[in-house]
């Protein structure tokens, strides 16, 4: 599919002689097929981009007639972007997930004027983050739910961008372990349960939902996701401790009277914690009569007034039901007093702290006085006493007839808050036959003080984190508890003053999150101390660790430790030889760091280690068929998803050994011979010994030395430059000297440590006139076979003459007898003698020397 959109003509600044030009190309059917003329530019681009030119496809002149987006050349067709910028996903919002988004631009081009249809392809950029509908996904769970099982999460991110930038994928933060995120078909999101549920220890989990496409720097979005785990009802009703177990009433009581109030618990929720009160079908008829159960609120009141003289109980047993439970039960004894009995009264005289009745005491004071009671009533009752019933933190002791009430240890108010004390009075009458007992509750309200420091849940919190991050985000939720009431208990968070300032944690809730992208390169583990203060005075703290782990992502690419490896290695080494090694850093760690080597745009002899980094040859080199190598080396990691790379240059050079000994060009062979005039003249150059060797540098520069097996005799008239390879004539030649002369001429280069040679001959014949020069016989050599050991420059070796010099010289005078023109003659055969010697072949034993170009471009 692609998604096309045309651009408007613009006929303002059109004169009417191109418009009716126009009309008649469009009347014409001259008009290009849209698609014949393409080109593609990426969306985004600032002005002035080259997109393409229609030079290339047809002739000048040109004038574009849509200049929205692009402007036009005239003069050379060139399409350029303009100030406004081409955004993909504004030009097509519906067809932005289309593989081509076209734009048609409409131009007239070529001396006709022929109208022509274009199109531009807008290429997509990952410049559009995900973006969630909502954000914040609500999914609710029952608690009971199975641990593994699935829960389809409707709410997806959408990504405008088209292709591998629009590819998104999901990752869930904060889940504390107890939820996972899968991906199905590519599309469906998944969240999976991993730990079993329990609504009564906590009912709600909020996590962070990161969507991030795949596009080349990727970009994210992050929805809130917020499980509420739903109740079932797995708890039945109990009663609370603190629920009353007995009470004593007046036996003058009224109606209504608020007897007492039964409390029953269920941690469920909603209707399933919903609780019924009810009395057992064992409590006696009287107790009935007298006492009434509310069934929602547990409240138990008087039914009428009592007008009782004798003292009585009842006993009441209360159920509590819940839905699907079976009820829970406790029984409250409540006793009646007599009326005679309230004459006898308990008076209070209060030492501590009091507000209506009640007495107010700080935790953790040692044993105090709280306060004087004193008997006041009939004076008919003797012998009284009072005494405290269930003598739990607190004591009576008598003193002048009066009571002191104490403290007999500490008070907790983390324990318990509030203590009824419950004081009896035991009497007799003078009659000696009524027992009267009177009861009245004393309530202590214990205040909190600042005793216990918050508590964390855990000493040491550990959370890895990805590097790359995104700035804000948060890393998780330290909480600390603190047992204290009110200011007491009210916890903040702060942080140690020397961590470091990207990390951030918020004081009241204690979410901690980074501000800065993470570096694992840079540092790899952060450790910190975190501080929960309560608000008391003085206040409280706790300290706790926080390790953060940067775990590392492949955001580096292999590093050659120099961009350019030059090596030296000398030729004929044999293959596998290590040339150099290579190095390269790459600061990810694992696999994302793990890095090999491969050889790229080389045919070259050479390869390379993938772990170790060593650059060995393949086969023999040989300097004078190649002496540089020029190659390149990929370094690439096993990052995932997408491996980097790096390439860096490599150059080496063939260093040349003395492998290659000298070539004689000339004299062509052994058997070349040359006549040398008896009248020339001193320091004339006869001839010249030439001679290539393949070597480079000392090993190729060539000396040329005449060897003479006895040095003694050395009297030829003939010497050779030791560099130039001249052959000259250094002394006036004589009759004695008529006749052949062979110079064997050992030729050797300069290499080191030892030096390669060969050797030629070169035979001139000194004769009176010149003529062609034949030789009878090849020359041979008589002397050591060790060449390079004898002396440098020996005489010249001349060979035996089978002819005698008079026999030569006769025929000398001979030939100067014949006529004018056989002198004329043989002047004309000795000039092409002498322009023929250096190529003349004799027998089919003489090959011609060839140079090859690279030796004459050194030479020559």
């Amino acid at each position: 599919m692609a998604c096309v959109k045309a651009m408007g003509n613009r006929t303002a600044g059109l004169s009417w002689a191109v418009l009716m030009q126009i009309l008649l190309v469009v009347d014409n059917l001259q008009q290009t097929i849209c698609g014949s003329v393409r080109f593609s530019i990426q969306e985004e681009q600032g002005p002035g981009v080259l997109v393409g030119s229609l030079s290339e496809h047809f002739p000048p002149p040109y004038q574009l007639l849509t200049e929205k987006y692009l402007w036009m050349d005239k003069k050379n067709g060139n399409l350029y972007t303009t100030e406004e910028k081409i955004d993909r996903e504004a030009l097509f919002p519906e067809d932005t997930k289309t593989e081509e988004c076209i734009i048609l631009h409409n131009s007239v081009v070529g001396p006709s004027g022929d109208l022509i249809q274009f199109s531009v392809i807008i290429e997509d950029i990952n410049d559009n983050a995900p973006h969630f509908e909502n954000s914040e996904i609500h999914l609710k769970i029952s608690e009971d739910v199975s641990v593994g099982t699935s829960f389809l999460l409707d709410d997806q991110a959408l990504d405008r961008d088209a292709g591998y930038n629009s590819e998104v994928y999901y990752q869930l933060e904060d889940s504390d372990g107890f939820f996972s995120l899968t991906v199905e078909d590519g599309s469906v999101i998944v969240l999976v349960v991993l730990t079993a549920l329990d609504r009564e220890t906590r009912d709600m989990y909020q996590m962070a939902l990161v969507a991030t496409d795949r596009g080349s720097g990727p970009l994210s979005a992050t929805a809130t996701l917020i499980v509420t785990v739903t109740d079932v009802n797995d708890n039945c009703p109990s009663f609370s401790p603190d629920s009353p177990r007995s009470v004593t009433i007046p036996g003058d009581s009224q109606m209504n009277m608020l007897v007492a109030q039964v409390r029953a618990t269920d941690p469920d929720s909603g209707l399933n914690a919903a609780i019924v009160y009810s009395l057992s079908p064992k409590v006696s008829k009287r107790a009935k009569k007298l006492l009434s159960l509310d069934s929602l609120t547990g409240s138990i009141r008087l039914t009428q007034d009592l007008q009782s003289d004798s003292s009585e109980e009842l006993l009441l047993k209360v159920l509590a039901s819940g839905h699907h439970c079976p009820p829970a039960d406790t029984q409250v004894t409540v006793s009646v007093l007599p009326k005679a009995n309230q004459e006898l009264a308990i008076k209070i005289g209060f030492i501590v702290e009091h507000r209506n009745e009640t007495m107010v005491l700080p935790e953790n004071q040692p044993p105090t006085v709280l306060a004087v009671l004193e008997l006041e009533g009939d004076s008919s009752f003797k012998g009284s006493s009072v005494a405290i019933e269930n003598k739990v933190h607190f004591t009576l002791n008598p003193q002048n007839g009066k009571y002191l009430l104490s403290t007999s240890e500490a008070l907790d108010y983390e324990m318990k808050r509030e203590h009824h004390i419950i004081v009896v009075v035991h009497g007799k009458s003078d009659k000696g036959s009524v027992i009267t007992h009177s009861r009245r509750a004393i309530r202590v309200l214990v205040a909190d003080v600042n005793d216990n420091a918050p508590i964390f849940l855990q000493s040491h919190y550990h959370v890895e984190v990805e590097e790359n991050n995104q700035p804000g985000m948060s890393l998780l939720k330290i909480l600390a508890n603190d047992a204290d009431s009110g200011y007491n208990g009210r916890v903040t968070y702060r942080m140690d003053k020397h961590t470091s300032s990207i990390f951030n944690t918020d004081p009241n809730t204690g979410q901690l999150s980074v501000s800065a992208i993470l570096d694992r390169e840079q540092q790899d583990a952060h450790k910190f101390t975190v501080f929960a203060q309560d608000s008391g005075s003085p206040p409280l703290e706790s300290a706790a660790t926080v390790s953060i782990q940067v775990l590392d992502r492949n955001d580096n690419a292999p590093i050659f430790l120099i961009p350019h490896y030059i090596f030296f290695i000398p030729e004929n080494v044999p293959p596998f030889t290590l040339v150099g090694r290579v190095r390269v850093r790459d600061p990810d760690e694992g696999s994302n760091g793990n890095t090999e080597f491969h050889v790229v745009n080389s045919s070259g002899p050479f390869v390379v280690d993938n772990t170790l980094g060593t650059l060995r040859t393949t086969t023999k080199l040989d300097h004078e068929t190649h002496n540089r190598y020029e190659l390149y080396l990929l370094a690439s990691d096993h990052g995932h998803p997408v491996a980097l790379t790096s390439t860096a240059r490599v150059t080496i050079f063939v260093e040349d050994i003395n492998d290659n000994q000298p070539e004689v060009i000339l004299p062509s062979s052994n058997s070349s011979c040359q006549t040398v005039s008896l009248a020339t003249v001193t320091g004339t150059i006869v001839t010249k010994i030439f001679a290539i060797d393949a070597d480079s540098g000392l090993n190729s520069e060539i000396t040329y030395t005449v060897v003479d097996p006895d040095p003694v005799q050395n009297t030829s008239p003939f010497r050779v430059d030791s560099r130039s390879g001249n052959i000259t004539v250094v002394q006036q030649l004589l009759q004695k000297d008529l006749g052949m002369h062979y110079l064997f001429i050992l030729v050797s280069d300069g290499g080191k440590p030892a030096s390669l040679y060969t050797t030629v001959w070169v035979n001139l014949l000194v004769n009176e006139s010149v003529g062609p020069c034949h030789l009878d016989r090849k020359p041979t050599w008589s002397g050591t076979a060790d060449l390079v050991q004898t002396p440098r420059k020996a005489p010249i070796c001349e060979a035996v003459d089978t002819r005698s010099a008079k026999l030569t010289l006769l025929v000398g005078l001979g030939m100067m007898l014949v006529s004018t023109c056989c002198f004329l003659a043989t002047a004309v055969l000795y000039l092409k003698q002498r322009r023929l010697s250096f190529h003349h072949k004799n027998g089919g034993h003489i090959e011609e020397k060839v140079i090859s170009l690279s030796l004459k471009d050194k030479y020559y």
